[in-house]
């Protein structure tokens, strides 16, 4: 006979009526879903009675079948509470399956079968001090105000036509990050080249996906530089090349004569902290524009600078449309947020709104209306000024008690801005071992080494100082200064 869909979503095919096998069957297909594992410990099962309206037995049927499960320890009686399955330390399914190396199976494509791409992120709630790197401080977000503004956000939704949203973005959005970016970034955008973006790491996917042709397009990365962008580039089957960073920043004369896109953050390096020269930002559109190669600007934490004037960006120099401008909110507000933007070229835009299209449609709505709202409004500029300052503070004590505690062990680079700072070690110490150590003395540190694909890897601390408070950081770097001796 068919199987039978029970009360529990579980087939059940049983011999036909009078057959002496139904218990026999219902107890051995029972007993085949919990050992196998599509019952799992602590599900509920369906009253005798329920079960044996669903299967057409007798109630006796099921009782019987039941009572042999209970007897073997399958399945544990709670009285009122029901009939659930017990509790096993172990999937004996798990027993069976065919042990492989995760990533590693040839039916994958070659490009998702390493497992470097896994980035771990996650809280270091065993660490009293947090030193992680792109991490914005949490704490001063007005929580509050942006709760009623999704509130009228989700209210608004409510009235309307529920439906999919434009792809490049809501408008009002869009129109209020163009005004944000000429207020905070002097950029002259408009709504129309602006395409909203689940972060810069979406933002980065899509051109990679428009811009490369798997195996043949060459593009160039900062050395150091920011792995989860390297990792798109090398998923679209791009040809890598690492171009090494100095104190002007990425070393154009470096770049070979092939290379058909440049990704730069010359705002502000990652990690190195130091930002592209004027001199340098000239030769490399020049590059772009004799090569027809394109520029992908990274602007992750463009608004915060503490010191010197800022230089422009490079979407603002462009004369050829060579420049794809990347702006995000992760670190101005909070990562969970997942809002970023592109500014696109007219020659990119359709392409770029129909990748985003292809990927996931477009960006949730609510968030979309709040966001538009809370820079409409102001909230945005007055909170950046606001941690712009704490981050001020944060960036001098440190830089202060690095001074002061570990002396010439640790050589400060960068320039006064962003929300990390990056050092050099000196040769007789390991980050490493460094770092392992400040793990267990409670400091969370990230490692130069980290950002880093050349041999050999320089070698440093990178501390952020958004997550951190200002009257921990010199305990912290009493702390991390006994460790190096």
């Amino acid at each position: 006979m068919d199987p039978i869909q029970t009360a529990f979503d579980l087939a059940i095919d049983l011999p036909a009526h009078g057959s002496r096998r139904v218990v026999q069957e219902l107890h051995r297909q029972l007993r085949s879903a919990i050992v196998g594992g599509r019952l799992q410990s602590g599900v509920r099962l369906p009253s005798t009675r329920e079960l044996a309206g669903a299967l057409a037995v007798s109630r006796n049927t099921v009782v019987t079948a039941y009572d042999l499960l209970l007897a073997e320890g399958y399945i544990v009686a709670h009285g009122r509470a029901g009939t659930r399955i017990a509790d096993f330390l172990f999937s004996p399914s798990r027993r069976d399956r065919p042990r492989a190396e995760p990533g590693r199976d040839a039916r994958l494509s070659r490009a998702w079968r390493a497992p470097s791409f896994l980035i771990p992120i996650g809280l270091r709630g065993d660490c009293r001090f947090d030193f992680r790197v792109g991490i914005p401080d949490w704490e001063s977000f007005p929580f509050a105000l942006w709760r009623r503004l999704a509130a009228r956000a989700l209210r608004a939704e409510s009235r309307a036509r529920p439906g999919y949203g434009e792809a490049q973005g809501r408008l009002a959005l869009r129109e209020a990050i163009a005004s944000h970016i000429s207020f905070a970034r002097a950029i002259a955008s408009t709504a129309e080249e602006i395409v909203v973006t689940a972060g810069a790491q979406q933002a980065f996917d899509l051109l990679a996906r428009i811009l490369v042709t798997p195996g043949k397009t060459t593009v160039a990365v900062e050395e150091p530089g920011y792995a989860p962008l390297r990792n798109v580039l090398t998923a679209a089957g791009a040809r890598i090349v690492s171009i090494p960073v100095d104190g002007e920043g990425l070393r154009v004369g470096r770049l070979p004569r092939t290379t058909k896109v440049i990704c730069v953050t010359p705002s502000h390096q990652f990690p190195l902290g130091v930002h592209l020269s004027l001199a340098r930002r000239t030769a490399l559109l020049d590059f772009a524009r004799s090569h027809g190669a394109v520029i992908i600007e990274d602007d992750y934490d463009g608004e915060f600078r503490f010191a010197g004037k800022p230089l422009d960006a490079l979407q603002t120099l462009d004369r050829s449309q060579s420049v794809f401008y990347v702006g995000t909110f992760s670190k101005s507000l909070f990562p969970a947020l997942r809002l970023g933007f592109v500014i696109a070229p007219p020659w990119a835009r359709d392409a770029l709104v129909a990748a985003k299209q292809v990927s996931d449609w477009h960006a949730p709505l609510a968030a979309q209306d709040t966001l538009a709202s809370f820079i409409a409004e102001g909230h945005l500029a007055r909170h950046v000024r606001k941690v712009r300052k704490l981050y001020g503070e944060r960036r001098e004590v440190l830089q202060d008690a690095l001074a002061r505690f570990c002396g010439d062990r640790l050589r400060v680079v960068g320039i006064g801005a962003g929300l990390h700072l990056a050092t050099y070690l000196s040769d007789s110490i390991s980050s490493a071992t460094l770092i392992d150590k400040a793990r267990e003395a409670g400091i969370a540190l990230d490692a130069m080494q980290r950002f880093s694909t050349a041999r050999p890897k320089a070698d440093g601390l990178v501390f952020g100082y958004g997550a951190i408070t200002t009257h921990q950081i010199g305990d912290a770097i009493r702390r991390l200064a006994r460790l190096m001796n």
